[in-house]
Order: structure tokens, then sequence, then C-alpha cells
């Protein structure tokens, strides 16, 4: 991770971390980075964050002062970006977004030609621009200064695309779909509606500040609830940028990443689309969705956390299909990130293609208890690295043997420290957590 660009972009407090002259200045570099053989095109997305317009605009002048012009699709998602980007002649793509994070957090992600994330070369370049060691780009001028244009058809292809991949008509469904007040909003219904379903949403009214407010993936409970209350056949939950995406079955139940990733893991084996035979995960993936892809004879492989790395390693080797728990869930023949409202298309392929219910579809797949708490640190590093927290870490690794395990890993886009236990028993989860957290806390590391 770079000093501002972490595993998702440039993240930050809007106005502080994140301001408008960083803003303008990435603008800047891109539009002279990938403008010096040919005038650049860069297209921008943004979610429903009240400070994504300020930012928007700041890029805009940025990228145009640079000599590249600039096409906005408005409110949109992250894979919506990478879509057009990939498909048509843009050289690089913006999408301005914090995901999941409360609204006055926003985002800078870059995506370069291919629709992927930015390697850690040109993120190394960016920053060194940000902090002036590098000399002064030019300014562009007379006819060479940029221009900002319209794109909402991007979004509108993008929209067509999502809707040509469907295999059944989706008639008769009950579908309910927790937009987070952020960019699926625009986007999911329609797309769910033009295959035939009878669509209930909730949380699609944003209004600046409401983006991920007890809704969307992160607040599972809210659909859970809906539901339930309408007896609805399945609902689908997306994030703030609508990369993730979290199922709930028809009894209520939470279907997270990986119950995603074991659903179309095994559907996509069974019917030869899994190429490779192996599924991309994380380090944070349930021990239970390994045991049972052992069962099945499928292989699997285990990056860092982040759905760039998922990706990454996904592209090295011809895998098909990858994601988090947390709802990165990436169909590589399809889209180049993690893409919810796909997600949430693939999903329904699988139960209308076997005609079953999502619960049923899990019904073979034991998961672990599995607690996780994040833990606000002064200092990242300096808390990893404290021998009484190491000791304590090694302490419950002893303690829970081969059944169970402990992550203490650092988030790459917030100060904070994740503090992970897998066991038998909740309880155990608990105590080993706790354990942990208590030793950061005595040693004065927790943010009080």
């Amino acid at each position: 991770m770079g000093k501002y660009f972490g595993t998702d972009g440039f993240r930050g407090e809007a106005n502080r971390e994140l301001t408008v002259e960083h803003a303008f200045k990435v603008g800047r570099f891109l539009g002279w980075y990938y403008g010096q053989e040919h005038r650049c095109k860069v297209i921008i997305g943004k979610d429903t964050r009240r400070s994504s317009y300020m930012f928007e605009y700041a890029l805009v002048a940025g990228l145009t002062a640079s000599g590249a012009d600039a096409y906005l699709l408005h409110v949109t998602t992250t894979p919506g970006v990478s879509y057009v980007v990939r498909t048509e002649d843009f050289d690089c793509g913006i999408m301005i977004s914090a995901s999941h994070n409360v609204f006055y957090d926003n985002g800078i992600k870059v995506i370069n030609g291919q629709g992927e994330k930015l390697t850690d070369d040109v993120i190394e370049k960016i920053e060194a621009y940000l902090d002036g060691e590098m000399g002064e780009i030019p300014l562009a001028t007379k006819e060479n200064i940029g221009c900002a244009s319209d794109y909402s058809m991007g979004r509108n292809r993008y929209i067509g695309y999502l809707i040509s991949l469907a295999t059944r008509s989706f008639k008769n469904m009950r579908v309910g779909l927790d937009c987070a007040n952020g960019s699926a909003f625009a986007i999911a219904k329609n797309v769910f509606d033009a295959l035939g379903a009878k669509t209930y949403v909730i949380n699609h009214s944003p209004d600046g500040t409401n983006i991920n407010r007890n809704a969307g993936s992160t607040h599972i409970e809210v659909l859970q609830q809906f539901v339930r209350d309408n007896n609805l056949d399945v609902g689908f939950a997306y994030d703030g940028d609508a990369d993730r995406c979290i199922a709930v079955d028809e009894n209520g139940d939470v279907v997270d990443g990986d119950k995603i990733l074991y659903i179309c893991g095994r559907y996509m084996n069974e019917t030869g689309m899994l190429d490779t035979n192996t599924v991309v995960t994380t380090i944070m993936s349930n021990m239970g969705l390994y045991k049972a892809f052992d069962k099945l004879g499928i292989q699997y492989v285990k990056t860092a956390v982040g759905d760039k790395y998922v990706y990454e390693n996904m592209s090295e080797n011809g895998h098909r299909l990858g994601g988090e728990q947390s709802g990165h869930i990436i169909f590589s023949k399809y889209a180049s990130t993690g893409d919810g409202i796909l997600t949430s298309l693939k999903l329904m392929e699988v139960m209308l293609e076997r005609k079953a219910n999502l619960s049923s579809l899990t019904r073979e797949l034991r998961i672990y208890p599995q607690l996780l708490k994040n833990v606000r640190v002064e200092s990242k590093p300096a808390a990893l690295n404290d021998p009484d927290v190491q000791a304590a870490v090694k302490a419950a690794e002893e303690g829970l043997g081969d059944e169970g395990r402990i992550l203490v890993r650092q988030s790459g886009t917030e100060p904070v420290l994740r503090v992970m236990v897998e066991a038998a028993t909740d309880e155990l989860c608990a105590q080993y957590v706790n354990q942990v957290i208590s030793v950061l806390t005595r040693k004065g590391h927790v943010i009080l």
C-alpha cells in the first residue's frame, strides 16, 4: 500500500484526508501520463455522496488542464466504469466512491484501459507527483486544452450488457433489492424489471448523506427483515458503489461471499464452466468453504485481502471465479472487477437452472463460527509489531490448534486493525478475539 492509495484507491474523509487539491492533481497527472503520445480520453463515474460532485469537478479541471478530454457517466457503479473503459476507446477510468464507508468519506479509484485497477508502479508515480517529487507537469494551452462531455449513454450500455447475460426470464420471481442509497439505485431495478422479475426495492432514495446508512451489504439485517416481511424468493444487497453483493435466501438467512463462491463454484464445475477447476479466495474465507471444495474436488487459491489481488491471480492463471467473503465476486469471463449486480444475476441463473431456492443450494456447506472486530488504532505498523500483541496472537494460535485460526491484519482503507478468529464455537471466537484486543488496549494502541 502507498502513502495515499490503499487496496481500493485513495480514500479518506472529504476535505480532510482527501481534498479537492488532491483530486485536481490526480487529474493533472492522469491527463498528462496517458496523453503523452495522443489526446487522452478519461471516463468518470461517481456514487451518491454529497462530496462526489466537488471531486468530479476537480478531477475534470485537472484532466482538461493537462489536455485530456473527460467523459461523465454521472452516478454509476464501479463495475460500470470498468465495463465502459474496457469495451470502449478510453485510456483510463475514474470512480469517485468510498464504497461501503460512511457518507463523509470519499475516494478516487483509478482503472486502467483494460478495466483493471492500477498497477503499483503507476500508483507510485501518482504519489510522487502528489508529494512534489517529480517535475511540474506542463499545462495545455490554446486548442490543446481538454473538454468535458456528458456520457450517460455509457451507463445505458452497461445496463444493456447486464441484461444480455441472463440465461432465463425472471418472470414470477419475487426479488428484493437493497441499493444502499448508492450507485445501484439508478441501475439494479431497471435490470431486474427488464428481465421480468417482480422487483421490490429499498434504500433507493439517495440524498447525499444517507449512502450506506443502515442500508446495503454492511447492514444486511435490513434486507433480511424485508425479505421475511414480504415473503420474497430472494434478496440482494449492494454497497455504495455496487461492486459487492450479499444475498438473502427465502428464509431471510444471509448468503455471504463465501456461500456465493460455493454455489457458483459448484455450478460452474458441474457445467464445465470452471476453467482450471480453481476458485480464487482470500485469506479471510471460511474453513468450511475449503472443506466443501475438497469434498467436491475443486481446487482453491488464497490471496491477500482485496479484490485487486484476487483478480490479479485470476488474470495471471486463467481462473474464472474468485472473490471475497465481503461480497466482492469476480466472474472473469464477464468482468475485470467485483460486480454486485452481475453477481446477483449469476445467482439467479443457478437458482433457475437448478430449479432450486437459495437455501437448498447451501445445505451441504458447513460454515464455521467466525468473529471479526475492527479496532481503530493510532498506528497500524506499531500495533502489529508490538511484541506483546504478537505473543497474544501466538497464544491464540496455539490454543486453537487445527480446529480454528486467528488472523490480525491492517485495513487497506482505514486506520483499523481487523482481528478475526474462526473456531468450533462462538464462545471460543469471542474469547480469543477479546484477548488480543485487550492487549492492544492495555498497550495504548487503541483509539478510545
